[in-house]
């Protein structure tokens, strides 16, 4: 029976309270996890990290999900701060940024959700509206702090994100911040009524699409169900991951001492 695919999915790394502690965590929604379990995939949560152990980390996975979370630091894109951009996470960002260029170069299925989509952007050689209102004049992105809220979005015929959720669809928003130049290769999948760029696909790799919303909440399984069949797919890396493993720990067992070997 074969494996279900190893899912990383990227986490906060913030200081939390619960039962009796207060302390850092590294921090992700259930629903991330749950989704992905719905799909038929396994979750793996991938905390910030030295840059440099993404490419050993990535490896070993089937596919990729860049969660939500915090702005990223404008000076990625070489934008001053606006004064409502949140202060930045260096820590993550670098994380992430290996993590998603590790993935890309090995072509694994990658989902950007709401921050993990403006990564992938930025990491095109994109830029970001720093704080949507400003741009289309209302706050209905992310309308009180805490709370998703649903609108309306329209994916385009003939990308990946139209044939998964053709038409228009409600879907769980909470952004302030949204996708300005796209990055190369870059197309735009989706649009809320205003405009702003809601999906976007990478055109030079099997599978990397970024949501502006989050589907984790359970309004779009689709998107998440192809992420899981894309690595699960003929095509994937799954047989690669199982043979990196073995080739791994071929390298880490002990040599065999014949009887003829000891004295």
């Amino acid at each position: 029976m074969p494996q279900p695919p190893l899912m990383g999915i990227t986490t906060y790394l913030a200081h939390a309270q619960w039962d009796e502690w207060d302390l850092p965590a590294a921090v992700l929604p259930a629903a991330y996890a749950d989704c992905v379990r719905a799909a038929g995939g396994r979750a793996v949560l991938l905390p910030p990290d030295a840059p440099e152990a993404a490419a050993d980390v990535v490896e070993r996975l089937d596919a990729i999900v860049l969660a939500g979370g915090e702005d990223l630091d404008p000076a990625l894109y070489g934008a001053v701060p606006h004064p409502r951009t949140g202060p930045p996470v260096r820590e993550r960002d670098r994380w992430e940024q290996a993590v998603l260029a590790a993935g890309l170069a090995r072509d694994i299925p990658v989902l950007g959700v709401c921050r993990g989509m403006q990564l992938m952007n930025v990491h095109e050689g994109g830029t970001l509206i720093q704080h949507l209102p400003d741009s289309v004049g209302h706050d209905g992105h992310n309308p009180a702090r805490g709370h998703f809220c649903a609108h309306a979005v329209t994916t385009v015929p003939g990308t990946r994100v139209g044939t998964l959720l053709p038409g228009t669809h409600q879907v769980a928003t909470h952004h302030h911040q949204a996708v300005d130049r796209l990055g190369a290769g870059l197309i735009a999948a989706a649009r809320a009524a205003d405009g702003t760029v809601e999906a976007i696909e990478n055109t030079r790799y099997r599978f990397a699409v970024g949501l502006q919303w989050h589907p984790e909440m359970g309004v779009d399984a689709p998107v998440v169900q192809a992420l899981v069949a894309a690595a699960c797919s003929a095509e994937g890396i799954g047989p690669a991951r199982t043979a990196g493993r073995n080739a791994r720990t071929a390298r880490s067992a002990p040599a065999r001492i014949s009887p003829t070997q000891v004295s």
